[in-house]
Order: C-alpha cells, then sequence, then structure tokens
C-alpha cells in the first residue's frame, strides 16, 4: 500500500493516504512500522489535525476527504459524523434513525475508509464494545477502547 505519511500515534502507527486536496482513507498499522514524514503539504496538514486530535480530543477536522462507497455505507458515514465526541451509538439506535438494519450499519462502519475522522469507533452492541475494523477481538478492539477512553 502506498501512502503520503506514516504517522505514530500512542496505541501505533497509522498509514495517510490521500490525494492532492483530499484524505482518502487512514489504516490502521502495526507499532513496529517505521513512521514516515509526509509527501505533500495536504499530508501534512491532515497529520498535524490528527496529533491535535491526540492532544486534545475536542479538535474539530476541517481537512477535506473523499469517500467511495455505497449510499448506504454514505449515509451511515454521514451518521457517524454526527455522533458528539465522548458519546456513543448502539448499532441499533442507528439503524432505526436510518431506517436499516442493525448487521447493515455494522458492515457499513467495517468499510469506513477515514476511521477517527468519520468515528466509527463510538458506536457500540447494545451490550458491550462491539467490532472493530471488522473484527471482534484483540488489538482493533484495545484501539477502540482507546480512543473512546480519550473521548470521555
Amino acid at each position: 500500500m502506498d501512502y503520503q505519511a506514516k504517522l505514530s500515534v500512542p496505541f501505533g502507527v497509522l498509514g495517510i493516504r490521500c490525494t492532492e486536496d483530499a484524505l482518502t482513507g487512514i489504516d490502521f498499522l502495526p507499532a513496529t512500522e517505521k513512521p514516515q514524514r509526509a509527501t505533500s503539504a495536504f499530508a501534512k496538514t491532515v497529520c498535524d489535525q490528527l496529533l491535535r486530535y491526540f492532544e486534545n480530543p475536542d479538535v474539530q477536522f476541517t481537512v477535506p476527504f473523499s469517500t467511495s462507497g455505497t449510499p448506504h455505507q454514505q449515509k451511515v458515514w454521514q451518521a457517524l459524523i454526527a455522533i458528539p465526541r465522548g458519546e456513543t451509538r448502539s448499532y441499533g439506535e442507528l439503524a432505526a434513525a436510518l431506517r436499516s438494519g442493525a448487521q447493515a450499519v455494522g458492515q457499513a462502519c467495517g468499510a469506513n475508509p477515514i476511521p477517527i475522522i468519520i468515528p466509527c469507533h463510538r458506536v457500540v452492541s447494545k451490550s458491550g464494545l462491539g467490532g472493530f475494523m471488522r473484527h471482534a477481538s484483540g488489538t482493533s478492539l484495545d484501539i477502540k477502547r482507546w480512543l473512546l477512553a480519550h473521548e470521555k
């Protein structure tokens, strides 16, 4: 995968993918991955905003982003952006609000190309943490726990 930056963060490294003027993806990379300086002014702006978020969870992201997904995924991602910091919604609550199914909402969360900025970590199951990055356990859930604790 070609990244325009690899940013060291408290739980590992984020792989940043972008065009000259839009963020197109953030990937969670292993902590062993070597950080990489931003290769463009825009990638540096993305990194700067992410670093500010890790210092202060109230930071508002202003970088333009571009996502490609189905109309349903786009609708779910817009709903995620509307969840205030420090709050969560269950898959079922989002599904009811969007007239969808909880499983379809979960699949759209798992397909989110820009986690953190599109805060899929704020969606939980009615009886616990739910999944994260298409995983139900392990490192992925540790990252979700970290992000939720950071925003409390």
